[in-house]
Formats: structure tokens, sequence, C-alpha cells
């Protein structure tokens, strides 16, 4: 059985089963997916598409099935590019934008794949980057604004070849001198062109009367000589300045060009008589730079810095400090090799990397670090020059976006499979019930059958677990108060972490209410639980050898600023209820700290764990509308907060609420009626139809929607219960119904899926009236969920 649906997935004869699986990796999809083929003429034809791309498509004032070219005009010629550079395997990316009916601007990631097991279609998968893509525009603008304050600082910079050719020079140095900067990069002047020895008579050194400036100068005091002027005329004073001109060598070791720094002293002779380089104005030039900028000594101490590095390292003790020992211990090393490479002028082609702990441990600041060689004067300490720019903000968005990508590739794998293993399941668990009817407890295969049976319900519930990883369980939400379900929950508990181990309840005041679904919230509660347990049992934790302290505290939480979460979302301000679980065992080590919701991520040893405990957890409070974040150090334990909308009930919901009768499961599962039965899977539709048959029901099987709507008109009218898969080729259980009760308005519907029940009635233009039962499902289950739709 395995092989035949191992053959169908994999591209066998069976094509009905990737026209399901189509929709499956349509539907399972985090983001906007869609499947084309080509159509006639030049046009795509679309296959399937999941509900987010109808919501994309809508959003932009088209149909839910419209194709990618015919989404929005103003990209049609981009994606028809991107959809001709489809290679046979791999997938080719753009980004497009799109403006929304509403006039907003929407950025998306477009990847376009050939379908593995279909060469003929197309999976186009769209991502909301509009985010990204802001934050990457702030970083330009940042640069931008860099640029212009350099352009406009209050000091003159240039940049010259080794011939005295002008290769760079700022709007200060060329306002003074008359001309634009292109002006003066673009012509023939050269260094000595403009700047002339200051004479012997004045109150600098100079270079002496009668010396050329030469490229290769090493700086001091000159004139500023502007082109066309009379040297030395009274309605032209020559500029008196300062200049500090460094080499600066290229990749084969020899001088590329030359940088400089010029300062006018003109105001300070003015005011003090004496030549001084305009230290205030650097000084506030140097102050207020949005980068990091320190001078260092040989040994690499910190002589001086601006207050962004304060800002940057989040120390106030650095000045004096080696560099080294400011950032992180493990980028010392690099660190100085890096500067000891600079003052060798060696080859440097690209920034160094290091990362300051700050006052977060957990969240270093990272910054990109360039370095210059000075040549320190008779008086002056001063060899290098660092600039250090916070990449911090970048890194993160960057992190938070694999991250993103991560779990959504994983989620669609896990789904994908869940889904085609509970029509296995279902069929396993089912013919299992059939036999147990003929062997009793007595007999001598009642126990073999149990062992199949017992372990087909172990797959089932890790098939659970991935669709909850997946996000797409099925939930049956209601309104709870979270003490309530604590205080039910607190022997439980106690049970399972044992008598080593102390438990600690604190309940905040003025909570308010959540809906979710019961018992997915209590399984999150217990699988931090015993998480918790494992890791202060293990004995190396701050609680000592063999027990701690379990802390389950609950809170009322309104953030006003949106907060990072795991998997890089952003948690938006508003009204939460916050369930924070922590412990004193171990703790996390920070290399485990983005895998722990990875479906089968385990530390514990072979045997220990399935590794989904955490995943499952993930996956639901995701599918419930809630985020997680989580903080840990080693040896000081681990805290897991969970952050849940708060729910304002309506007055049906308080009702409902206060109501604590439990319902009683009917004992008798037969009945009688006639049943059409529409499932595409052979195994599932045999044990079903024998399991109602045995019950009473007399049966109509049917393999797909086309031959259910083609039995006799006769049968259909005396059809009492629609029974249907949900996902079946050409034509789906959805559109059976609606064919049905185009007939039928009366007639009841229960469906049969592994998909999640919200999405299903999501899809469904009437889901009031039609019920819902989860593959896989027992013969009891069957027969006691038919019993309720007939009523």
């Amino acid at each position: 059985m395995a092989q035949t649906w191992l053959s169908g997935l994999l591209g066998g004869n069976a094509a009905p089963d990737r026209a399901a699986l189509a929709q499956v990796i349509a539907d399972a999809a985090p983001h906007a997916r869609v499947i084309t083929r080509a159509g006639s003429g030049k046009g795509l034809v679309v296959v399937c598409a999941n509900a987010i791309y109808g919501r994309l498509a809508q959003s932009c004032g088209q149909p839910e099935r419209v194709s990618p070219l015919e989404l929005a005009s103003q990209v049609q010629a981009a994606l028809e590019r991107l959809s001709r550079r489809v290679p046979a395997s791999g997938a080719v990316t753009d980004q497009v934008t799109l403006r929304r009916a509403d006039g907003a601007e929407l950025w998306l990631a477009v990847s376009v794949m050939v379908r593995p097991d279909e060469p003929s279609e197309l999976i186009w998968d769209l991502a909301d980057i509009t985010h990204e893509h802001h934050a990457l525009m702030d970083m330009a603008v940042q640069r931008d604004a860099l640029a212009g304050f350099l352009d406009n600082a209050p000091v003159g910079l240039y940049s010259i070849a080794p011939d005295g050719h002008f290769l760079f020079a700022n709007r200060t140095f060329s306002a003074w001198l008359g001309l634009s900067p292109d002006a003066l990069t673009g012509g023939a002047l050269k260094l000595n062109d403009v700047l002339l020895p200051a004479d012997e008579s004045g109150t600098g050194t100079g270079t002496g009367s009668g010396r050329a400036i030469t490229p290769d100068w090493e700086g001091g005091e000159a004139k500023l000589s502007p082109p066309g002027t009379a040297h030395g005329s009274a309605a032209e004073p020559l500029r008196l300045v300062g200049v500090s001109q460094t080499p600066v060598p290229g990749p084969d070791g020899h001088v590329a060009r030359y940088s400089a720094v010029v300062h006018d002293l003109s105001r300070e002779l003015r005011v003090r008589g004496t030549l001084r380089p305009v230290e205030a104005e650097f000084r506030r030039f140097f102050d207020q730079a949005p980068i990091g900028i320190l001078v260092l000594d040989a040994a690499g101490s910190i002589i001086e810095g601006n207050a962004a590095f304060g800002v940057l390292c989040g120390r106030h003790d650095w000045p004096g400090q080696r560099l080294a020992a400011v950032v992180r211990e493990e980028d010392g090393a690099e660190l100085n090799r890096h500067l000891m490479a600079v003052r060798r002028n060696e080859a440097v082609t690209r920034p160094l990397e290091v990362r300051f702990p700050g006052q977060d441990a957990a969240r270093p600041r990272i910054a990109e670090l360039f370095a210059a060689s000075l040549d320190a004067g008779a008086d002056s300490q001063a060899t290098q020059l660092v600039y250090l720019v916070d990449t911090t903000h970048q890194r993160n968005l960057q992190q938070q976006f694999n991250q993103s990508q991560k779990m959504q590739a994983v989620g669609q794998l896990a789904g994908g499979i869940a889904h085609d293993f509970n029509n296995l399941l279902t069929a396993m668990i089912g013919f299992c019930d059939l036999l147990l009817q003929r062997h009793q407890p007595g007999d001598q295969s009642f126990a073999d059958i149990m062992q199949v049976k017992q372990n087909a319900n172990r797959a089932a519930n890790l098939v659970r677990q991935l669709l909850a990883f997946s996000r797409q369980q099925t939930l049956m939400p209601k309104v709870l108060d979270v003490t309530d379900v604590l205080a039910d929950l607190r022997n439980l508990i106690g049970r399972l972490i044992g008598e080593t181990i102390q438990l600690r309840l604190v309940h905040g005041r003025d909570l308010g209410l959540v809906r979710v679904d019961q018992g997915q919230l209590e399984q999150v509660i217990i699988n931090l639980a015993v998480n918790a347990r494992d890791a202060m049992l293990q004995g190396t934790g701050a609680s000592g050898s063999g027990g701690g302290e379990l802390r389950i505290r609950t809170a009322y939480w309104r953030p006003q600023q949106p907060s990072l979460t795991l998997g890089g979302e952003m948690m938006p301000p508003g009204d939460y209820v916050l369930i924070e679980v922590s412990d004193s065992g171990h703790g996390i080590a920070p290399e485990n700290l983005a895998k722990i919701f990875d479906p089968f991520f385990t530390t514990k040893a072979v045997g220990a764990g399935t590794g989904l405990g955490l995943s499952t957890v993930y996956g639901i409070i995701k599918q419930t509308g809630g985020f997680i974040q989580v903080e840990s150090e080693v040896g000081q334990g681990a805290i897991f907060r969970i952050f849940l909308p708060r729910h304002e009930p309506s007055a049906t919901e308080r009702s409902a609420a206060r109501e604590d009768s439990p319902a009683v499961a009917a004992p008798d599962l037969t009945g009688q009626g006639l049943v059409l039965l529409v499932e595409d899977e052979d195994a599932v539709r045999a044990f079903a139809t024998r399991a109602l048959r045995n019950k009473g029901y007399t049966v109509i099987e049917a393999n797909s929607g086309e031959q259910a709507l083609s039995l006799p008109e006769e049968q259909l009218d005396r059809v009492e219960v629609l029974v249907t898969d949900v996902v079946m080729p050409n034509m789906d259980g959805p559109t059976l119904a609606e064919h049905m009760r185009q007939r039928r308005p009366d007639l009841k519907i229960l469906f049969i899926s592994g998909y999640a029940e919200d999405a299903l009635r999501r899809s469904l233009a009437n889901a009031d009236n039609v019920s819902f039962l989860p593959k896989p499902f027992s013969l009891s289950q069957l027969a006691g969920k038919l019993k309720d739709v007939m009523g």
C-alpha cells in the first residue's frame, strides 16, 4: 500500500494524485502561492491557488484565480521575463512592486520554479517583503545623509592621484576655491595649482617659499590659491589652511591615492593671532558624526572616540582600553590581525565585522569596521583611525527573514506529508476496528490487532503534531479564562514534574478572556512543563542537583511599541494575556536557541523524545494568533513567554462560557438512512462503507464528484446525508456539496479531510449547515459523527 501511495505522490501513473498534491502544495504555503500551466497564446492558466493568493489578487482589484501575468499591468512585463527564465530545475527570483486597489504600494519577492512532478506547470511564490524593503530604503537614506554630512563638513576633504590630479573634493573645499566639486575633479587642475607653500615670514613653519607642493607632500601649513587670482593681492588675500595628508595603498601595495583633511586657519588667526586648527569646529564634526570614530595608538588602545562609539559599545569605561578588549572575546584576535595588516599597509579588501556585548549579551550590537593608518607626529601617539558603522538592524532583518523562510519551508513540508499520511492511517485504524468486531479479547488474534491499532494511533498523534507545527490542525476554539485552565491543570502538572520540583503558580489580576482551543492550550502548557522538568532533573542548572522550581505566571500585557518575537515576527501593540513558564534548569545553548522549535530537533538522548514537543507548541500558538518569546542563559534556566490576544466576548459567548455541563456521547451508534459516500482513496472508501453498513445505514459509493453526480436522479433525491472528502481530483468536496445543495437545499453534509476545519469553512460560501470529521478517524468516531449529523 505504501509503495502504491509513494508512486502516485512521486509521479507514477496516478494522475489524480498529482492534482491533489498540487492543491496541497498551494494550500500549505504560508504565503501567496499559485500553480499555472501554459494556455492558448501567451497567457497562463491557473491550475490552483491558495487563499492568500486569492486575497492578494482581490486587493489589486482582480478575481481570485487570475494568473500572475494578469495580476497588475505595471509588472506584467517583469513577470513574463521571469517565467521565460525558469530553468529545468531550481528557481528564479525577482522583486516587483504592485499597487493595491486602495492605492497602497506592495513589494513582493516573486519566485518561479518548474513543478518537479509536472514539468508543464509552474509554481509561483509571492512573499510580501514590503517591511524589509522599507527598512533597506531607510538604510539608504542614512547612507545618503552620511554622504551629505561629509560633503558639507566644516573642513575641506580631498583625494588626489599620484600625479596630483584631483579624484574627489567635498563642497567645502571646492567653495573655498570658488569652484564646484565637478569642476575641480573633472579639469586639469593639480594640487600645486591651488596650494602654495606658506611664506617663511608667516606664523607657521610651512614648506618654505619657493618650494612647490608635490603630490607626496606629508601635509602642514599652506595657502589656498583660487585659480585665476593674483597671488598675494589685497583684493583676494590667500586663505591660510592646515593640511593633513595620508597615502592610501592599493591592492599591489603601491600608493593608489592621497587623501587629506584641510582646516581653515583664517578665523583662528584673526581671533588669537596665531596659527591653530579650528579645533572647536572639528570637535563638533567629530562628536556629531552618525558613525563611531576612534583614534588608536600603536598598541591598539583607544586615545579618543566620539559619542556614537559610546552608544555602539554600550559602555562608559572604554577610554584608554584596547579596542580588542571592548568587542566580544571571540572577535578580539581577528580584530588585532586586521589592525596589524592595516598598519603594515597590506591590502584589505573588505571591512571587518565585530560584535559588542552591550547590555544584552544574547543580542550583541554588530558593526562593520574600517581602519586607516596615520603617521604619528612628534607629539602624538595616534597611529590609526577607525570608523565603525552600526549594522545591527540590517543583520537582524536578515536573520529574521532567514528564520521566517526556514520555518515556512519546514512547515510546508510537514503539512504536506501529514495530510497524505492521514489517508493511510484512516484506512489502517478503520480496518483494525472492523477486525476487532470479529475477534473478541479472548481470541488469539485480538492482541495482534490491538498492537497494530495502537501503533497506528501513535502515528496519528505524530501527524497531529506535524499539523500543529504547520498550523493546519483542526481547532475548536472557545472563550476561556486562563486562570481557570491553569487551576484545573495544577494537579496534573504536579504529578508530571514529581516531588523534587516545586510548582509555583502566580495568577495575574484582570487578565480578561482568550479565545483558544482548550485542549491545545493545555497541551502547550504541559509540553513546556515537561521540558522544564527534564532540564531541571539533569542537575546542572542554577537550582543544584535533582530539583528546582517551575514557575507559571500570568499577567495582562499591553505593549506600546512593536516587539520582536521568535521567527522574526513583530508583535503589534494591543491587549494580550501573558503566560510565562520559567524554570531553574541548565538553560539552552545559544547555538540551539534558533532551532528548538524545528520539528525533530532534540538535544535529548536517542529514544528519549521525538523532538516534536516544542514544534507543536509553536504551531498551536501561531495558529491561535498568538506570539512566543524565549530567553535563556546556560546554567540559569529558560523563560518561555506566550502572548495570546485578549478577546472581548459577545453575550452569546459569555453565556456559553458559563455552561458547565459536558456532553455525553450516545452509546448507541446504529442508525438508518441513505448515505452517499464520496471518497477517492479506495481503502478509506472501502472501510467507511463497511463500517456504516454494519451500523444499519444504506450506503451508495462514488470515487469522485463526477461519478456521484452521474447517479440516477431517483437515487440522488433519496439521499439523506452526503459524506465527502474535501480534496479530490477535478471536482473537490465543496464543489460537489454546492451542486447537491442546488438539488436539495436541506441536504445534510459531512466533510472528512486531513485539512483544518477553519480553513475549509473559509472556502465555503455557506458553511453554517455542514459538519466536519478530521482524518484519521475510527469506526466509532465515524458512526457517532454521522448519527449526530442525522439528529
